[in-house]
């Protein structure tokens, strides 16, 4: 019977590390590449507290609870939120957290459009959030498809000519409620995670995008300065951190 300690034998500790391992090229890389102090940072710069910041936050928990809903959904069936009350609900909130997502996803885009957060090295910030927005239509069209109810039977007979006409039925067929419903619980939610999930890591790597500066800054702010770039400066404050971009 082990009494859940570990001696330095058994442990490696105290012995010398051999940069020659796999391993330890890994972790040198990783630990280059993705500091621990800018992707889990406790201060970020005072204009992190304007409320145009809050909706980056606000989209990823819509997002979390889209998730969530969602996978309670998929575990009981397409039709289960047909028969049972409990289901509804849980529907409903499903719709309500992607209403959520979708209007504070819009005004995150169009906030950091107008303060071109494309700035500062954050061309691959932006764009990643661009598409993660075309893919998460994408997933919301095919969601309404999944509804089993006369409003996806509606959707899919009227969007089918439109589809057909570029060419895209042949393999993307509205109609076929098997293919539309592995589309929104499997491969469209993956591509959503995944591509928000880089935009996140880009985030904290690249640091938040600043405003605008000031007309009369000096022409090395308005370029940004060291807090612009999400570190900790004279004009960095302890603000709330998590998913703000």
């Amino acid at each position: 019977m082990t009494t859940g300690t570990e001696t330095p034998v058994e442990s490696g500790a105290g012995l010398p590390e051999d940069s020659h391992q796999l391993s330890a090229k890994l972790r040198g890389a990783a630990v280059a590449a993705l500091p621990p102090e800018r992707l889990m940072p406790d201060r970020q710069p005072a204009y992190v507290a304007s409320w145009i910041y809050v909706f980056g936050a606000l989209t990823l928990s819509a997002l979390g609870v889209v998730i969530v809903t969602g996978l309670v959904l998929a575990i009981f069936g397409p039709s289960w939120w047909h028969l049972s009350t409990t289901g509804l609900f849980v529907n409903s909130l499903h719709m309500w957290s992607v209403e959520v997502f979708f209007f504070a996803m819009v005004v995150h885009l169009w906030g950091k459009f107008f303060m071109a957060a494309w700035r500062g090295r954050r061309r691959a910030t932006w764009i990643t959030g661009v598409v993660s927005f075309v893919v998460s239509v994408g997933a919301a069209f095919t969601g309404y498809l999944s509804q089993q109810n006369f409003d996806s039977q509606w959707v899919s007979t009227q969007a089918k000519d439109g589809i057909n006409s570029t060419g895209a039925g042949a393999i993307f067929n509205v109609t076929n409620f098997g293919q539309m419903l592995m589309w929104h619980i499997v491969l469209l939610p993956l591509v959503v995670v995944a591509l928000v999930g880089v935009h996140v890591l880009l985030v904290r790597l690249r640091g938040v995008v600043p405003p605008f500066a000031p007309p009369d800054a000096p022409a090395t702010e308005a370029k940004g300065t060291p807090d612009s770039q999400g570190e900790v400066g004279p004009n960095s404050q302890a603000v709330p951190t998590e998913g703000r971009s």
